[in-house]
């Protein structure tokens, strides 16, 4: 039998999550200790399923539900060109685009020295490895630009050349409905680079 109080014990859980200060979490208890019991059981039956049924996918380390992501499950996409990106999120940001169709592939993180993050913590050699046996056309390094994206998709582009794949990478700039004198010369330089051809 614990003797730890179980508001408080909610409350340090609470506090613990990114994003989630003493205050919200106090205040996430306190709502679910007045609200109706289902919604407590809910949410704990939610928590269950997260850590026993979702899993990461077996070719892109996606979540998964099953063996394959429901985005490596799906034929009609295109099987000859891979996203690179760092986290699972990067994933349903870019498919809340619904500009790209085909696969991805993620890292779960960027080569990071000063937090002990090299590649082989990553997903690399599991992406080198999937670009030798299935037939792929291009990868799309789309890891964040940072100097941690940056080291990560240079360090890719360089083990992916030598297998004869076109390597790619997210083009960086002002964002739509940005006015350029509140871009910062990283920004600029960024926008300058990408540059396109302008038909008339």
């Amino acid at each position: 039998m614990t003797t730890e109080d179980p508001i408080e014990r909610l409350i340090d859980a609470f506090a613990r999550l990114p994003g989630i200060g003493p205050k919200t979490a106090a205040r996430l208890t306190y709502y679910l200790l007045r609200a109706p019991s289902e919604l407590s059981l809910e949410l704990a039956e939610a928590l269950r399923a997260l850590k026993e049924d979702v899993r990461y996918c077996k070719r892109c380390f996606n979540v998964a539900y099953g063996e394959l992501c429901p985005i490596c499950a799906d034929e009609h996409r295109d099987q000859r060109v891979i996203c690179v990106v760092e986290e699972p999120l990067d994933v349903v940001a870019l498919e809340r685009a619904g500009v790209y169709r085909g696969l991805y592939h993620v890292l779960h993180g960027a080569i990071n020295p000063l937090a002990n993050v090299g590649p082989e913590q990553l997903r690399i050699q599991e992406l080198v490895d999937r670009v030798k046996r299935e037939d792929i056309e291009e990868v799309i390094l789309a890891t964040n630009p940072n100097m941690e994206g940056e080291a990560t998709a240079l360090y890719i582009a360089r083990l992916l050349h030598p297998l004869g794949v076109r390597v790619t990478r997210l083009a960086h700039g002002l964002p739509v409905g940005g006015d350029v004198e509140y871009a910062d010369r990283h920004t600029l330089a960024r926008a300058l680079e990408g540059r396109q051809v302008v038909e008339g």
